[in-house]
Formats: structure tokens, sequence, C-alpha cells
């Protein structure tokens, strides 16, 4: 065992062998011996060991621990049940074995048997956790029931029935147990008696969140429209705590209803169960000027208040009221917000929500009112007034940051906006000097004035500037050698460097962000989108990869997640467990990784190091299957990651979310059913004899091409569902999602060849099935297929040509989607070979036969079919072309090799010395990943170059 712990797998595997020969039955030392084998690549021979010694039904805790061990490994948690279930049939009354049998149940999500295994513990050992595990599997059957119907008549009404027993007998000991019986009584909707529960005796349980009592009587009061209750419990949580938000809304969301339903108090009782209520815009504008008047008693200032005076102004004035002047004008009280609170970070996130308040007209005066009051001092040698320490420099930011959310910078001018960066520049910089103490991990004061910049040189890049585009990487790069912590650098850089075309400095960034479990769903698309796109396959692979380990963890780890909740009694976690685990597997991106890396795969090794069958085999790949959930496709990205300021117009829209997603998905479509034709390639391969229908169907070949068939029509309808999306011509905001590569696949003629391709495939099955004799028409039919194959690829080839980079006047300009064409362009011919293969496998045979009769009736003269010209012409052509395409690619490498970069001084003469070799770094990393990207791609045509030679007939 010591040695499995330190990873010498090989030395424990000789240590077990020894300890058998001396004692053969030691079951214990053969299950380590199997981990051993399991750890070193054999699972087989591990698998068949560990079966041995669980077909014997051990009952020795030793054996049983290390099975479960090995199992977990192997995946397998199935198989742990069956060993406990043995193991509780030979020693009944063993508790550890019975709750080992329940967690077994739980990873694997058996929940009808959890609740007999956790009543079966409870008779055992009448501890309360186990009668409650019963009654919580009872509320998974319910949740997981297909049928609503049956899960509100039967599994919680049998749930409650179980818990109200315990009620009755005063058995109920634990918080868990009150939350549960609350969680039971809110899925049955009886809201009613689940507030009982809460304001009860038992209710005095819930003590370990705060103010979870308030909390769960707020939501029911919710539920049953109770508004008077809403309104005196939440008036009564803000007279003890006047910063909590979210009772600010409850209190202002019931106050209006009750207007709305001129309720008036009742004469004689009690306003209502929790104490006073309030029902008028008076008494609510009464209520906050108080709060405001108590906060300013406080030695340490409140926001709550402040913010809950603007947020009533906006609601009267959505409501149309003309109460709000009894509140004051919100510029005033912004104005005054921000002297209070200008030099905490959040001062600007609190302004941005009520800054739709003030008329446009305003917006200057608002800016220079709040300038006048930081504290900027002009310096002899700079010639702008700067802070002169944190709090100013704080302000400052927060103005600048509204003036970018106001619009004030994108009305300006190339020559204005030039001049605000070069000034952000200089603050940016001369914020430095108070961050000098700041640990690698922390970020400068001042990064936000260079992320500003930034983005205002993207507006000028956007606008057609191509010089700004390199100073945004410039600042960029310097601002992270200043604060190497900062991901939004990072983020932008990865951005930027990806629409310029450059992977390479990508992936470095993105592994210094560090992501995390579930960051892998949320931001993973920044590197999963480009890295295959822009040529870099082994970089490709990898981001796959790191994907791919989290999804696939992501359902062992939830298991243990649901064991932990349980051993705790944490049973409202239970089902957001559940619902996470379900979110994750039908995550778009998940889906998209899955079917890229399996392309991917093929692309790098089927019929290079391994045949396209095995290839396939390996992958447990078919054409009939499809296990992308398409109906609950789940977009998890976090297209918010990277900070903007932008005004409301400009911004990401909940619209552009809902097309990007259409987009992804209709990709994603293309993408799959391709990879699926590509499965169906092997599956035709020679089973059958021509002309003999009965064997066909047999085989079940015929179906085969049926389900290719079928496989086609959907791509075309999916192909047509692209073509009308990109008629919107839809624009995301630069920082929005980022385009799919659909657009560039039907542009450069990928789409056409590839479809025609599949095409050609139903064409050789048919020469295949019908024999040579009578096929003239199909041969003519695949001749000219051929042809306009080659075509096509020619075709595609032209767009592949002109320079990656280029050198006008002094500024660079790269073009990024030649290089995504020529991705294209090895992807297409991958598959036109694949498909050349098959039509081998089919006139080889016919070529052989006819050999043979040549020979019987030796004759010279016995005319070739034309199929067989056609074939070996189109194979020639093919090579020819991918020979010029390598050659193409060569000197693109040398073009690349010799681009002088220093040479290019950005005309700008903005740039200050520090900022050169800046701009010098940027340039060689983005030629230095077009070189890379370019070798990646010739690299793999070579290899596809050699199977076309192995093609000749």
């Amino acid at each position: 065992a010591d040695y499995l712990d330190n990873g010498n797998n090989k030395m424990a595997i000789q240590q077990a062998d020894k300890l058998l020969k001396k004692h053969k039955d030691l079951h214990c030392a053969k299950v380590l011996k199997a981990i051993g084998l399991q750890r070193t690549g054999k699972q087989d021979e591990a698998y068949a060991v560990a079966q041995e010694v669980a077909a014997l039904e051990p009952t020795d805790d030793n054996s049983l621990q290390a099975l479960t061990i090995l199992y977990r490994e192997m995946h397998r948690p199935e198989l742990v049940t069956k060993l406990y279930e043995a193991a509780v049939k030979k020693v009944p009354n063993s508790e550890e074995y019975h709750s080992h049998l329940f967690m077994a149940y739980a990873r694997v999500g058996e929940y009808k048997k959890m609740q007999q295994a956790g009543m079966a513990l409870y008779k055992i050992v009448p501890k309360n956790p186990y009668y409650f595990w019963s009654v919580m599997s009872l509320i998974m059957q319910s949740i997981s029931a297909q049928d609503e119907n049956l899960s509100k008549t039967m599994f919680l009404p049998l749930a409650e029935r179980m818990v109200e027993k315990m009620v009755k007998e005063d058995k109920i000991e634990a918080e868990a147990e009150v939350e549960l019986y609350y969680m039971i009584l809110e899925r049955l909707e009886k809201y009613k008696e689940a507030l009982d529960v809460v304001r009860g005796k038992l209710g005095e349980k819930l003590t370990s969140e705060l103010q979870s009592r308030e909390n769960k009587c707020m939501a029911m009061y919710k539920k049953l429209c109770r508004w008077p209750e809403c309104n005196a419990l939440s008036r009564r949580l803000l007279l003890k705590n006047s910063d909590d938000w979210q009772f600010y809304i409850t209190y202002f969301d019931s106050v209006f209803q009750l207007i709305d339903e001129s309720w008036t108090p009742p004469p004689e009782e009690e306003h209502s169960l929790e104490g006073e209520v309030h029902y008028s815009i008076e008494q609510a504008v009464k209520f906050i000027e108080e709060r405001i008047t108590e906060e300013s008693k406080n030695s340490r200032p409140l926001r709550g208040p402040y913010l809950a005076k603007l947020e009533l102004i906006r609601r009267l004035r959505y409501r149309g009221c003309n109460d709000e002047y009894k509140l004051g004008d919100p510029e005033e009280l912004m104005f005054q917000y921000f002297k209070k609170f200008g030099e905490k970070p959040c001062c600007f996130t609190d302004l941005k929500v009520f800054v739709d308040l003030l008329p446009s007209n305003q917006y200057p005066k608002f800016i220079s009112q709040l300038l006048e009051v930081i504290p900027l001092s002009a310096t002899a040698e700079s010639e702008i007034a700067l802070p002169a320490n944190i709090k100013a420099l704080q302000q400052h930011l927060c103005v600048v940051q509204l003036s970018r959310l106001l619009g004030i910078y994108h009305t300006m001018d190339k020559k204005q906006k030039l001049s605000v960066v070069r000034e952000f520049m200089l603050r940016y910089r001369h914020g430095l000097e108070f961050g000098k103490s700041c640990l690698k991990t922390e970020l400068q004061f001042s990064d936000y004035y260079c992320l500003l910049a930034v983005h205002l040189l993207l507006d000028l890049w956007l606008e057609g500037e191509e010089t700004a585009v390199w100073q945004c990487l410039t600042l960029l790069e310097e601002g992270l050698s200043h604060s190497p912590s900062n991901a939004q650098f990072k983020l932008l850089l990865i951005r930027i460097y990806c629409r310029l075309g450059a992977f390479e400095p990508v992936a470095e960034l993105y592994a210094s962000l560090d992501a995390k479990h579930i960051q892998h769903d949320t931001i993973g698309y920044l590197l999963t989108r480009y890295a295959e796109s822009l040529g870099h396959y082994a970089a490709a692979s990898q981001s796959c990869n790191f994907a791919l380990r989290f999804f696939h963890s992501n359902q062992k780890d939830t298991s243990e997640h649901i064991i932990q909740a349980y051993k705790y009694g944490a049973f409202e976690k239970i089902p957001e467990f559940i619902a996470f685990r379900n979110r994750l597997n039908s995550s778009l991106h998940f889906a998209q990784v899955r079917t890229e890396r399996m392309l991917l795969d093929l692309l790098l090794e089927a019929n290079i190091s391994t045949s396209l069958e095995e290839s396939i085999k390996s992958m447990s790949l078919s054409p009939e299957e499809d296990d992308i959930p398409w109906k609950d496709l789940r977009d998890n990205r976090d297209l918010t990651v990277l900070f903007n300021w932008d005004p409301k117009g400009r911004d990401i829209s909940e619209e552009h979310r809902k097309r990007s997603l259409e987009e992804e998905t209709v990709w994603l479509r293309i993408r799959s059913l391709t990879l699926r034709l590509v499965s169906g390639l092997p599956t035709l391969s020679h089973t059958i004899q021509p002309k003999n229908s009965e064997k066909t169907a047999e085989n079940g070949v015929s179906s085969k091409i049926d389900t290719i068939r079928s496989l086609l029509q959907q791509l075309e309808a999916a192909v047509d569902s692209g073509k009308k999306f990109l008629e919107q011509k839809i624009q995301y905001p630069v920082l929005g999602p980022p385009p799919t590569r659909m657009a560039g696949f039907f542009s450069n003629g990928s789409c056409q060849c590839q479809t025609s391709l599949f095409y050609l495939v139903s064409d050789i099955y048919e020469l295949d099935t019908n024999g040579l004799e009578d096929s003239a028409e199909i041969q003519e039919r695949i001749g000219n297929s051929f042809k306009s194959l080659v075509e096509r690829l020619t075709d595609l080839f032209n767009k592949c040509k002109g320079d990656l980079i280029e050198v006008r006047d002094g500024t660079l300009k790269t073009h990024p989607n030649l290089l995504e064409n020529l991705v294209f362009f090895v992807e297409t011919i991958s598959i036109a070979l694949w498909v050349s293969s098959y039509c081998d496998g089919v006139l080889r045979p016919f070529k052989s036969n006819l050999q043979k009769k040549k020979k019987k009736k030796k004759e010279s003269s016995v005319a070739m079919p034309p199929v067989f010209t056609h074939f070996l012409d189109y194979i020639n052509e093919l090579q020819t072309l991918t020979s010029n395409v390598i050659d193409h690619i060569k000197g693109l490498e040398i073009i690349l090799t010799a681009l002088k970069l220093e040479e290019l001084s950005l005309k700008d003469t903005l740039l200050l010395q520090e900022e050169k070799k800046f701009t010098k770094t940027v340039q060689e990393k983005v030629q230095s990943s077009y070189h890379h990207s370019v070798q990646e791609i010739g690299e793999l045509l070579k290899k596809r170059l050699d199977t076309i030679k192995k093609l000749k007939i």
C-alpha cells in the first residue's frame, strides 16, 4: 500500500505477487495488485483480477475499501453497489456496510434504492439522520421524476407524512430536519403550512444562517402575496440594518403593491402579523429620509440609504408619479453621493444604475461639477493636474469611468481621442508611484487608466485607424509588466491577439489566468474558438483537453459533493448540485469541445498514424448516434467577463446573446453532422456481393447508406439555416461574443466542397452495388464530380493566397482570414482523401476481377471502364494541388522569416522610448505566431501528401 501511495506502482505489483505466492487467498493483496495494474495502464488485467475477488463476495473491510478505490479509478461506481449489496446480505446488522451501500447508491443516483437503504439503516440503528436520508431520497425521486403529477401526488406527500410522523412524536432534533420539512412543503406549494413551520417552535432551530427565518418567511409571504407582511417585515429588518439592499427592494415592491390594491389597515387590530405597514408614497419618502438622518449619526458611512433614495426616485419616475420632487434633484443627490463615497472603487458601479435619471444635455455639466471637487494639483514637470494621494486618484478614476459611460468620449474626433489617450497614460504612469509597495499579486491603483486608454484606441481602430490596434497591444503589455496578475489586461490581450490572427501569445496568457473549475466552461471559449482555426493544432488539442478534463471530472466530483451533503445534513444543497451537474452536461461549450476535439484527432491521425476505421472505433463514434442534447443546450459563456464602460446602445445586449447562441448552435450542428458523416465512411466498406439484395439487407449495409443519406439531408438543412442567419449581417460589439467560423466556411467554398464529397460517397456506393457493367451513367456522374471537386479545391486554394502580414506605410496589417482559409483547406483536403480511400476500397476489387478475366480470356483488349481513369486523374490532380499548396506555404515561411520588423516605426511619434520596446515585443509575438501556424499547417499537409501517394490503383 505504501508503494501505491508513493506512486511506485510496479513495485506494488511485485510485492503483491510475493505475498500471493505465500498466501494464495489474500483478497486484499489481490486488489492492491489490481490497483497497481490499473495505474500502469493495464485496465483489462486489473478488471479481471478485481472480479476474481468480487466474485468471492468479501466482507473484510480492507478488501472492500480497496475495491471501492479501484472501481472509482475505473469510473465504474455501479460495481461498488454490487459489492456492498453482497456484503450486507452476509453481515445484515453492520451499520458501516449499510451506510457504505447507501453512499454507493448515491454515487449512481439510484434514489429508490437509497430510500430503502436509509430505512434499513434506521431499523438497525434508529438515528435521525438515517431516517431523513430516506426522506431526502424521496424528494430526489420527485425531482428526477419525468411526470410532475407523480411527484406531487406520490413522492412528496409520502415524504411529508414521514416528517409529520417525527414531528408528532417530537423527534425532530436538528436544523437540517426542519430545512427538509420546509423544502417539502415549498415543493408541494403548501406555502401557508411552510410559513407556520418557520414561525412556529420548529423555526427556532433555524440558526446557522443569518436571518434564515426572516428570509424564509419573506419568501413565503411573497408566494402568498401577503404584501402587508412583506412590507412590515422588510421595514423592521431595515430598522435593524439600514444597509441591506435586498430588503429595500422588497420594501419598495410591497409599498407599490399595496398602493395599487388601495390597501388600508384594519381599524381596531394590528396592521399585520409582522407589525406596522407603510402603504403610501408619503410614508415611504419619510421612512427613507429617516434612514438617512439615522445614518448620519453613524461612525461608518453606509451607502444603502442614499442609494435607496435614488431607487425610489427611479421607481416614482417609472410610474409617472409627480412626487419625486419631494426627494430632491437626482443630479444633486448623485453629486452629494460622489462627495461622500467617491474614493471607493464601488462608487462608479453604484451610480451606473442611476445615470438614466440625468437628462443627456446635463452630462457635461454634471461631469465638470464632479471634477471641481477633486483635489488635483498641477506640478512643474507635468502639463496636467495630478492627484496627490490614492483617495484623489480613485475619485478621478470614478469620474473618468462615468464620462465614458455617458458617451462623452464617444463623440470626440480622432485628435481629441488621441490626446485623451495621452493624458490617461500620463495619469497611469504617475499613479504607479502609489503602488510601489504592492505585491506582484496585487493590482496597481491606476490600472483602469490604462484600460480606458485601450478602449479609446479600440474605438479608433474600429473607425479604420490601423495603427491604433498595435498601440492597444503595446499599452496592455506595458500595463501587464507593472501589474502581472491583472486579469483584465490578459483577457483584452487575448481578444486582440486573436482578432489579429496570432494565437501563440494567447496560450501563455490564458495559462497565466489560472482558470479554475467552472471557468473552463465560462471563459474557455476564448481559447477553443481560435486555437484550431488559426492553425495551432497542438495547442488546440491541449485546450480541448483542459476543458474535457473538467467536464468529465464534474460527474465524479458532483457525486462526492452530494455524499458530503448527506453526511452533514445539508439537504437543500443536494438539488442544487444535481442542477449544477445537469447544467454542465448540457453545456454548449462541452458539446462544441467534444465535437471539435474528435474532428481534430481525425485530422491529425486518421490514415496518418492509424487508419480512419481504427480512429473512429477508438472514439466509439457511430453515424447513428447523436449525443448532443439539442433541446436543452445551455449557453454558460460569460460574455461580460471583460470590463466595459460603454453606454447602453453600444454595450452587449440580450439580443446579441440570443443571436450568438443561435449562431453557435447552427455551427455546432454543421460540425457535428460532418463528424458523423465521416464516421459513417468505414461502415460502408466492402461487405456486400453486388446485386444480391437479400444479403444487403441482412448485413445492414443498405441501412448504413440510408443513414449517410439522411445525415446529408440534415447537413443541407443546417447549411441553409446557417446561410439565412448570415443574411441578417449581425454585428456583435468588439468585446462581445466572438463570431463563429461559419461565415468563412461558406464564403471560401469549403462548405460546397465538403457537401459534394459526401454526395460522391453516395454515388460510389451505388456503383459498388450495381457493378461496372451497366453503370456508364453513374461512372460519368462520378467523373464529373471528380472534375468539379478539383476545380472547387483549386478555388479554395486561391482564396488562401496573399501575404499573411504586410507592411503598409510603416504600419503592420495582418490577414487572419487567409490563415483561417488555409486551415479549412487542410480540413477539406483531408475529408477528400478519406472519401478517396473509400473509393479506392471499392475500385481495387473490381480491378483485380477484371485482371483475372483478362488472364482467362487471354485477350489484351478488355476495355478498362472509364471510372478508373477518372479516379487516377483525380488523385494525380489532388497530388499536384497539395504539392502546390505546400510550396506556397514554404514561400510564406520565407517571407515571414525575412520580414524585418524593427524598421517599422509606428508613424505616431507619441510613442515614448519605453513604449517602443513593448511595440517591438508585440510585433515579434505576432510574427512568431504566424510563423508557427504556417509551420504546423505545412507539416500536416506533408503527411497528407504521403497518404495521397498510397492511393494510386
